[in-house]
């Protein structure tokens, strides 16, 4: 199975063992990864300023490069909700390049539970964790069901959490609440976004959370920052990191 791996750019800068994790847990399911050098960000930044049209050669670039791929793998949910479901405003209606790297683009956590079919991980990571749904991932790909909506649905991140050896996932009260990150909503509302996200620190200090984790770096860097500021001993580690098997410390 041939895995064209894209990296978003706060990943690539910030947290390269995300990464790195990334295409070790593809690898050891047998995949044929390759990185694509030439990969740049996607336009979600762009478009979520809304400067669309500044972000419409960065879709072409996208598909010009990942489209020769079997499939596209990517350790975020919100940069592939942008693929996904909003470059169908950049791009015209009848491209049929795009339309075939649309649905062939996943998530990472989706592509291990549907589409390679993962039933066990040979993994232990003995701490209290708690799960923090990113948003793009439950309301834009529905990788969970989210409280708004009355519906059954996996949640693709505690399926693969649960089969990882010592792990106990902690209950929290809002289990699917915004973290308030939301890209340059963060900047242009930095108030607002820094309050939603003590919120969500709190909600994982009262269930015991020592790990902070979720399927977007994204918004675990939004609240790595507040935690390191108030010195607070919580943790965050992306779930790629988790299930590849790194230990907290090693994750810093």
């Amino acid at each position: 199975m041939q895995v064209g791996l894209f990296v978003p750019c706060y990943i690539d800068q910030f947290y390269p063992d995300v990464g790195l994790a990334t295409l070790e847990l593809l690898e050891q399911f047998g995949c044929r990864v390759e990185f694509p050098e030439a990969q740049t960000c996607c336009g979600q930044p762009m478009a979520n300023t809304g400067c669309w049209a500044d972000a419409v050669p960065l879709a072409r670039r996208f598909v010009e490069i990942f489209e020769k791929y079997e499939y596209i793998v990517c350790p975020s949910g919100s940069c592939v909700a942008m693929v996904v479901h909003h470059y169908e405003t950049l791009l015209p209606a009848d491209d049929a390049a795009y339309l075939a790297v649309k649905n062939k683009t996943f998530e990472l956590t989706q592509f291990l539970v549907d589409i390679l079919k993962v039933k066990s991980l040979n993994v232990r990571f003995p701490f209290q964790v708690g799960l923090h749904n990113s948003c793009h991932g439950l309301r834009d790909l529905r990788l969970g069901a989210c409280s708004e909506r009355m519906e059954q649905r996996e949640n693709k991140a505690v399926t693969l959490l649960q089969m990882v050896q010592g792990l106990e996932l902690v209950p929290l009260q809002r289990v699917d609440e915004c973290c308030g990150f939301g890209g340059t909503f963060a900047v242009s509302e930095e108030a607002v976004s820094c309050m939603m996200g003590n919120d969500r620190i709190r909600d994982h200090e009262q269930a015991g959370t020592q790990v902070i984790t979720a399927g977007d770096m994204s918004c675990l860097m939004h609240l790595q920052g507040l935690i390191r500021r108030q010195q607070k001993p919580l943790q965050v580690m992306h779930i790629a990191q988790i299930l590849a098997g790194r230990q907290p410390n090693a994750a810093e």
